[in-house]
């Protein structure tokens, strides 16, 4: 099962992702796990991701597809992965789909938040300051290393607000480019974590027998 899991930033896209990938026993895949892996691995690409981010600059489209390939090309991904963070844009999409070709179909379930509720997790969420796991307000450590809760510095409103419009014009079409597929959903993300998790698997269930 090869899953895509699409949000905006608050949309909780993350732990679903990571939840779903243990029940699975398949592994989750972020941009930042990957860039992180590759930079440790001394891998041609990721010499050249950390000499871009050295530099203070975004990885573009190119490095991150052939990142995003090494990545999947690994055993441990040919049983099936859940992406998250990845694809950002239609052109990364456009290049997963010819990396998966002959490969099983991409699932892809886009968790879908109200702005203003958006607005109010980012605003009051928490992140561990050792490995930067995402926490809610009322928890005093971090769940996986116990580690100190922060807030993060682009977490205040102004700056969530920009972040979730910059969401909307460069990755809402991406919603719109994998909308038309018989192996896409949507599913309402303002719920408890774990309604979405059991409405995330449902969708899956749904479309399972068309991936």
């Amino acid at each position: 099962m090869n899953l895509i899991v699409l949000g905006p930033p608050g949309a909780g896209k993350g732990t679903q992702a990571e939840r779903f990938a243990r029940r699975r026993g398949i592994p989750k895949i972020s941009t930042g796990d990957i860039l992180r892996e590759a930079v440790a691995a001394r891998s041609e690409l990721g010499l050249r991701a950390k000499s871009i981010m050295d530099r203070g600059e975004l990885v573009g489209d190119d490095v991150m597809i052939g990142i995003v390939k090494e990545r999947l090309d690994r055993v441990d991904a040919m049983g099936g992965f859940v992406l998250d963070g990845f694809p950002r844009t239609v052109a990364q999409a456009e290049a997963l789909d010819a990396i998966m070709n002959g490969r099983d179909p991409l699932i892809v379930v886009d968790i879908a938040v109200p702005a203003a509720e958006l607005v109010r997790r980012l605003a009051t969420r928490m992140v561990c300051e050792n490995d930067g796991t995402n926490a809610e307000p009322t928890v005093t450590a971090c769940p996986k290393c116990g580690g100190r809760l922060v807030q993060r510095s682009d977490d205040n409103e102004a700056t969530v607000r920009e972040r979730l419009a910059v969401y909307e014009r460069k990755s809402r079409p991406l919603v719109e480019y994998y909308r038309m597929r018989p192996t896409f959903r949507a599913i309402d993300g303002a719920q408890t974590p774990d309604r979405v998790a059991a409405d995330l698997v449902a969708a899956i269930d749904a479309v399972g027998g068309q991936a």
